[in-house]
């Protein structure tokens, strides 16, 4: 791919963002080919939205997940700054195809995971947090249907990523919890209806957090002190409507909320 092609696909998908439109798949000479092409359209797509970045998120971290999309393995994408918003905060769900919302354990850095050649081990990465929070993701896609349009397209439209709702963070020692067995409950107005463990997020939310701090030293600039990664949903995703409020309880580790509009 040209620079110009890179452009003009970061370009399209922006304005199908901001409009709420959707399109089959990029156009051909502007589709990326490998992660390597979705990573600098989704690079570039960062740029043009004149925003910067919070963090980072995961997507399709369990088997469900990623047979549903038709991906062989998670992809990661960027958290804009004005697309996250604060524990409690109301939702809009205009022009939004997925309307589910997802419950996931969310990391931030306190130093940063440089770019070099050698990958980082699980108890690198794990050193470089400063604190653990729950969260919720609302995602979205701007392709008529984001199941068939392949893991480097994906990745171009940011990894699914629209709207983030960031915890307060846990105020117990959350490196002595088991986070593999740790549940989840989901409520959709006051009543559960779903739960999963951190099981479900790599088989571990932290071996998620791994895979991502090597794939951005691979595809990427590595992660930087202050940023978040969200991990994946450890949930069956909630289905959402106008009016309804969801609650995601992580237990000891905290609870944090949404409405939608």
């Amino acid at each position: 791919m040209t620079e110009q092609d890179i452009q003009f696909a970061a370009k399209t998908l922006w304005l199908k963002w901001q409009q709420s439109l959707r399109i089959p798949n990029l156009p051909e000479h502007t589709r990326p080919a490998d992660r390597a092409e979705g990573y600098a359209i989704q690079a570039q797509l960062a740029n043009v939205s004149g925003q910067g970045i919070l963090g980072w998120k995961i997507a399709a971290t369990s088997r469900a997940g990623q047979a549903h999309i038709a991906v062989d393995g998670p992809l990661a994408g960027r958290l804009l700054k004005e697309r996250v918003l604060k524990n409690g905060a109301t939702v809009s769900l205009s022009g939004n195809l997925m309307r589910v919302a997802e419950a996931e354990f969310a990391f931030r850095f306190r130093r940063d995971l440089e770019k070099r050649e050698r990958r980082y081990e699980l108890s690198e990465v794990l050193d470089a947090v400063e604190s653990l929070h729950p969260a919720i993701e609302v995602p979205d896609s701007r392709y008529d249907d984001y199941t068939v349009v392949g893991a480097p397209q994906l990745i171009a439209d940011n990894a699914c990523a629209c709207w983030f709702l960031l915890g307060e963070p846990a105020e117990v020692n959350w490196r002595d919890f088991d986070l593999i067995g740790h549940k989840v409950d989901g409520y959709r107005n006051r009543e559960r209806v779903s739960s999963g463990t951190g099981a479900n997020v790599l088989g571990d939310p932290r071996i998620a957090l791994t895979w991502i701090a090597n794939e951005l030293i691979e595809f990427g600039e590595g992660l930087r002190a202050g940023q978040v990664v969200t991990t994946g949903t450890c949930i069956t995703p909630i289905p959402v409507e106008p009016d309804d409020q969801i609650r995601m309880d992580f237990g000891d580790l905290g609870s944090v909320e949404a409405r939608f509009s």
